[in-house]
């Protein structure tokens, strides 16, 4: 599979959270326009909102982060729409009550200020920090089928010396 346009840039990622989040808005707005006349309008929203946010959580695993999903993650993505919501809020409060901004534009602002945060949660659940590679005993045991061994891990770095220090030649003492 060849790799996408964005794939090597710093920024592809922040291009497909944007593209999938396009998406998720559309999927969003269909389902609940979709629902809208079969059930009461909180029912429709509540039904769109968790299509929507699971479709999202896919979209995000897949292609925005292209990593695994597991049900611990797909618990924990809602605290992203959470996050979302009460960045939102506190700036769309922040801008109409102390900015004068006008309602109408308000909330596409906060909507674009809540970006970052949403990104930053989204990316620690769903791509947590890699590994550095350096394993403990408990870890390498487990993988092994072995028992660790009991008492410290030694510790690499110089081999502590025993007795008197060695004699220094070629100088007055």
């Amino acid at each position: 599979m060849r790799a996408s346009p964005t794939s090597g840039r710093p920024g592809g990622r922040i291009v497909r959270f944007a593209a999938v989040g396009g998406v998720n808005t559309l999927t969003f707005s269909a389902c609940y326009l979709a629902l809208h006349d079969l059930l009461p309008y909180f029912a429709a929203y509540t039904a769109a909102f968790v299509a929507s946010m699971t479709g999202s959580f896919f979209l995000h695993t897949y292609i925005t982060y292209r990593t695994r999903p597991t049900w611990t993650k797909f618990l924990l993505f809602p605290l992203t729409q959470v996050t979302n919501y009460g960045v939102q809020s506190a700036g769309l409060v922040a801008l109409v009550g102390w900015c004068r901004l006008s309602t109408t534009v308000a909330p596409l602002v906060a909507a674009l200020c809540a970006l970052p945060f949403s990104y930053l949660l989204s990316r620690r659940i769903l791509r947590p920090p890699a590994r550095t590679g350096r394993s403990t005993r408990v870890e390498r045991s487990a993988r092994t089928g072995s028992a660790a061994p009991a008492g410290p891990t030694p510790q690499p770095g110089p081999t502590a010396q025993t007795g008197p220090p060695p004699a220094r030649s070629g100088g007055p003492a």
